[in-house]
């Protein structure tokens, strides 16, 4: 069984901006473009791999004008990529060619990490990680393919103590403890992809509050419906936390819930994928509807923003 990151989810600005950057900047293939089933005016976009693999999931809920959000306790501080080791050099260079708001390259726990921003100031960065040069990867954009991201590094979590969550990570969601450095604490899973979270404990700190360039939430890998119901039973039974009732999301099945540092986790399943309802060689190019909202197609349309072929 593999554990690890599933996909992110951050909230963003106008959805022209976000494909923009995440498709050409950062060469990720649009893999799907539906909207948030909750609030069906608002487009849900997924970036990933070409086939949108577990662990190389970023989507985001975009809204036109939305506030811009404030990182503190209890959300996700930065969102890393893998890239291959000797591809840093590359992606500072394109970043002062784009314009794009970065800093220096720094070490930690032993991998170059380039810290930088898109256009709505979610904290992202880039990872250089030995081998990743051997994993696949798209190469619909023009990134040339030796340097192209592979997936999720991991997340870094701002949390008042560490302990709590790394106690659901461990003993819930496959992850083990593996080092640590300053005030974090590092946790790996054995996914090839999404495999790291980091876990920086700041005590008294302000709460963050949700907007623009913060993420909603991270959801973690099960294998299926069995898988994600053992883990439920564990968050309740080991840890007193009960999750939501599953919900489909048609690309996977979810639960969700807080975990004690106050980060909204979920738990969703690898099957069925990207590729249900459209084939993988055209993935994102149209409007996606789940069944239920496919009636109302007309209406959805006329409200959402209008996008030029992405």
């Amino acid at each position: 069984m593999t554990h690890g990151i599933h996909h992110v989810t951050a909230i963003a600005g106008p959805a022209r901006r976000n494909i923009d950057f995440h498709t050409r900047i950062l060469g990720t293939r649009l893999v799907k473009k539906t909207v948030n089933f909750d609030d069906p005016g608002t487009y849900h976009l997924y970036y990933g791999d070409e086939a949108g693999t577990p662990g190389t999931i970023l989507t985001f809920f975009p809204w036109e004008h939305v506030a811009p959000g404030r990182i503190g306790i209890g959300q996700t501080q930065e969102t890393a990529f893998r890239v291959p080791q000797g591809s840093i050099g590359y992606w500072s260079q394109r970043f002062v060619e784009q314009g794009v708001k970065h800093q220096a390259p720094v070490r930690r726990f032993g991998e170059t990490v380039l810290s930088f921003e898109d256009p709505d100031g979610m904290p992202l960065a880039l990872v250089g990680v030995a081998g990743a040069e051997t994993e696949p990867a798209w190469t619909g954009s023009d990134i040339p393919a030796e340097h192209a991201i592979r997936g999720f590094h991991g997340v870094t979590l701002l949390l008042r103590e560490a302990e709590p969550t790394a106690a659901i990570l461990t003993d819930v969601l496959g992850f083990r403890e593996v080092g640590r450095e300053g005030t974090i604490l590092r946790l790996e899973s054995d996914a090839a992809a999404g495999s790291v979270v980091q876990l920086r404990a700041v005590g008294d700190f302000p709460s963050g509050r949700a907007g623009g360039g913060t993420v909603h939430h991270v959801a973690f890998r099960a294998s299926d419906d069995a898988a994600q119901a053992e883990m439920v039973r564990r968050l309740a039974e080991g840890h007193g936390i009960e999750a939501t009732e599953q919900k489909d999301r048609n690309y996977f099945r979810s639960v969700y819930f807080r975990e004690p540092g106050g980060v909204l986790f979920e738990i969703a399943t690898d099957d069925p994928g990207f590729a249900v309802d459209e084939p993988v060689s055209s993935l994102g190019q149209t409007l996606r509807l789940p069944g239920f909202l496919e009636p109302r197609r007309g209406s959805i349309e006329a409200v959402l923003p209008r996008l030029e072929a992405a």
